[in-house]
């Protein structure tokens, strides 16, 4: 056989890829993941009972900003990696990078111009022991199904798609976890929420090339 003809028999039937095709997977898991955490967070820990309260005060509407922020990035970069031979670029890694450094800055100036005898409970809060866990166990519905979704697609840097889907997750967790976590230490958010994001983003780095493999 003819090598135009092989190649004329293998592209026969093959449709074009829908455009879009990642941002409606990855909507997809993103409805589920935030849905899983939700359910979690509400049926294992509860609903914070000052709700009411908080939803009128600022800073925990600043709170929330934080993992809403984090997940816009990581949506952007999950998509852009789940896509063959594609690089981040500086802008999509400034739109990691932002949240947690102005989380940081903040936090940092929150605990220098604190009473000396107050650090330590915006730093530790009550929960310190538990927070990373529960977020890592929250974002186990969208690690599940963001691998997913780019296990259909067909990313190249394996690695860094995995690292990035579990990014996503960690701060969707993060921002159901919001909905029970009664910290309300800026430094408390910068330590604890970071490095419970950080569970599934590790995880998600390791597992990467073997979930994600072609």
């Amino acid at each position: 056989m003819k090598t135009d003809d092989l190649i004329s028999l293998l592209a026969t039937g093959v449709a074009p890829v829908a455009p879009k095709v990642a941002i409606r997977y990855l909507l997809s898991a993103s409805a589920v993941a935030a849905l899983g955490a939700l359910l979690l967070a509400l049926g294992v820990y509860g609903l914070r009972p000052d709700i009411d309260q908080m939803l009128t005060d600022p800073l925990y509407w600043s709170k929330l900003a934080f993992p809403l922020a984090l997940s816009a990035g990581a949506f952007v970069v999950t998509t852009r990696l789940s896509r063959p031979a594609t690089a981040i670029g500086s802008t999509r890694a400034a739109l990691l990078a932002l949240p947690v450094v102005v989380l940081w800055l903040a936090a940092i100036a929150d605990y220098r111009f604190a009473a000396p005898d107050s650090r330590d409970a915006l730093l530790m809060g009550h929960t310190w022991r538990t927070c990373p866990v529960n977020i890592a166990l929250l974002s186990v519905p969208g690690f599940v199904a963001f691998m997913k979704a780019l296990g259909s697609l067909a990313p190249t840097r394996l690695r860094s798609a995995g690292a990035a889907a579990g990014l996503l997750a960690g701060a969707v967790a993060t921002l159901a976890y919001c909905l029970h976590c009664p910290e309300m230490g800026v430094p408390f958010w910068a330590v604890w929420y970071v490095l419970g994001i950080a569970i599934p983003t590790a995880a998600g780095a390791l597992l990467g090339p073997r979930m994600l493999r072609w």
